[in-house]
C-alpha cells in the first residue's frame, strides 16, 4: 500500500475532530463567552451548512489547480481558522472561524477521496478510500473524546491548539512526502443538482437529511444532557463519547451487513425505525447508569449503520450518477447536522435538554415517511418531459 495514502487518512482524522468536537464543549463555551447553550449550538450549525454548500462549490471552482498545491493552500488556510478560534474574544469571531475551518474542512475531505485513487494500484483502490474514511471514524472514536479531556482540563480553546499543531504537522508531510498530483476535471454544480431529477433520489438524500437532523437534535447536545439530566462530570463526558464512537464506528459495519443480508431498502427501514424507537427510549433509562450507556451504545451504531444502506440504495437507483450522488449525499448530512443542530438549540432554550431526544425521535419518523415515499413511487422524473 503507498504510504502516502495515511497521510491523507491523518490529514482526514485531524480535519474530522473540528466539526463536532465543539459539541462538547457547549457549556463550556457558553460560560467563557457569555452566551446561551442554544447560541453556542449554533456553531455546529454555521460549520455543516458551511461544509454542505462550500464542498461542492469550491472543489468545482479550484479544479485546475495542482492537488499537492491546492492541498497546501487549503491546510495553511485551515491552520488560520483554527488559531482564530483559539484567540476569539467574542462569538461573532468564533462564527467566522467556524466559516473558515468549514470550508477548508469540506475541501480537503473531498482532495483527500479524489487523489487517494491516482496514487495507488487499481486492485487498493477501494481498500485505500476505507483507510481514509477510517481517519474520519478514528476522529470521532479518538479525537473527540482526547479533545473534551484536554477541554475540560486547560478550557475550550484547548483542543483548537491541539488540532493546529497537528494541522502544521499535516502541512510539512504534505510539503515532504505528498509528491505533485495533476488536477481532473470536477463535475459542474449544475450537473450535480440535475441528477437529482428522479423523485425516487430526492427522497433517498431526503432520508439521510432528516435522519441526521433528528440524530444532531440530541447528539449535539449530549454534553449538556450528560451533566444535567445524568449528572456527569468532565471525565464521565469524555468516557461516553468515547463509547458512543466505538459503537457509531461498529454501527457502519453492521449496516453494511445489514444492506448485504437484507437488501438496502429492508436494512433502511429496519434501521429508521429502531432509531426511532432507541431516541424515545432514552429519557426513560436516566434513571440506571448502566442501562443508559447500554442504549446510547445502541443509539450509537445505528446512528451510523444507515450510511451504508443509503449509499448502496443510491447506487441501485442510479449507477450512471452513484459518484455525484455520493458527493449530494455527504452535502445532504451535513445539512442534516446543520438543521439538527439548529433545531436542538431551539428545543433546548424553549424547553429543556430533556426533551431534545423526544424531538429528534419525531424527526426521524418524517425520514422513515421519505424512504417510505423514495421506495413506493415510481422512478419519476420532476423536470417536465423526462422519465
Amino acid at each position: 500500500m503507498n504510504k502516502r495514502v495515511y497521510l491523507l487518512a491523518i490529514i482526514s482524522f485531524v480535519v474530522g475532530m473540528v466539526e463536532l468536537i465543539i459539541g462538547g464543549l457547549l457549556d463550556l463555551v457558553a460560560a467563557d463567552l457569555h452566551i446561551t447553550l442554544g447560541k453556542a449550538g449554533f456553531l455546529m450549525t454555521v460549520f455543516s451548512l458551511s461544509f454542505a454548500i462550500a464542498g461542492p462549490v469550491i472543489l468545482t471552482m479550484t479544479q485546475k489547480i495542482e492537488r499537492k498545491k491546492l492541498t497546501q493552500i487549503c491546510l495553511f488556510v485551515f491552520l488560520i481558522g483554527n488559531l482564530v478560534a483559539v484567540v476569539s474574544p467574542v462569538y461573532s469571531i468564533l462564527i467566522l472561524s467556524r466559516i473558515i475551518t468549514a470550508a477548508c474542512a469540506a475541501l480537503l475531505i473531498a482532495l483527500c477521496l479524489t487523489i487517494v485513487p491516482t496514487i495507488v494500484e487499481k486492485k487498493y483502490r477501494a481498500r485505500a478510500i476505507s483507510i481514509v474514511f477510517m481517519g474520519v471514524s478514528a476522529s470521532l472514536v479518538l479525537g473527540v473524546p482526547f479533545g473534551l479531556m484536554l477541554g475540560n482540563v486547560f478550557g475550550w480553546r484547548a483542543p483548537f491548539v491541539m488540532i493546529s499543531i497537528l494541522t502544521f504537522i499535516c502541512m510539512l508531510g504534505v510539503h515532504f512526502f505528498l509528491g505533485n498530483i495533476e488536477s481532473k476535471p470536477a463535475v459542474p454544480i449544475m450537473n450535480q443538482l440535475r441528477s437529482l431529477k428522479k423523485g425516487k433520489i430526492v427522497f433517498a438524500q431526503a432520508t439521510s437529511f432528516i435522519f441526521i437532523a433528528g440524530h444532531l437534535t440530541f447528539y449535539g447536545y449530549l454534553t449538556p444532557y450528560l451533566k444535567t439530566v445524568m449528572g456527569m462530570d468532565g471525565t464521565w463526558v469524555s468516557m461516553v463519547y468515547l463509547i458512543f464512537g466505538i459503537a457509531a464506528v461498529a454501527g457502519g459495519g453492521i449496516g453494511g451487513m445489514m444492506a448485504d443480508r437484507l437488501g438496502p431498502k429492508s436494512a433502511i427501514f429496519l434501521i429508521v425505525i429502531s432509531f426511532a424507537v432507541c431516541m424515545f427510549m432514552i429519557p426513560a433509562s436516566a434513571v440506571s447508569v448502566p442501562l443508559f450507556l447500554i442504549l446510547l451504545s445502541i443509539y450509537g451504531m445505528l446512528s451510523w449503520a444507515i450510511t451504508p444502506a443509503i449509499q448502496t440504495y443510491l447506487i441501485e437507483l442510479s449507477r450512471e450518477s452513484s459518484d455525484i450522488q455520493q458527493t449530494l449525499n455527504n452535502s445532504a448530512v451535513h445539512m442534516g447536522i446543520a438543521f439538527g443542530s439548529f433545531v436542538g438549540g431551539i428545543v433546548i432554550e424553549q424547553s429543556s435538554v430533556n426533551i431534545n431526544p423526544i424531538a429528534g425521535g419525531f424527526i426521524v419518523i418524517f425520514s422513515f415517511a421519505a424512504a417510505v415515499i423514495s421506495m413506493g413511487r415510481r422512478n419519476k422524473s420532476f423536470l417536465p418531459g423526462e422519465s
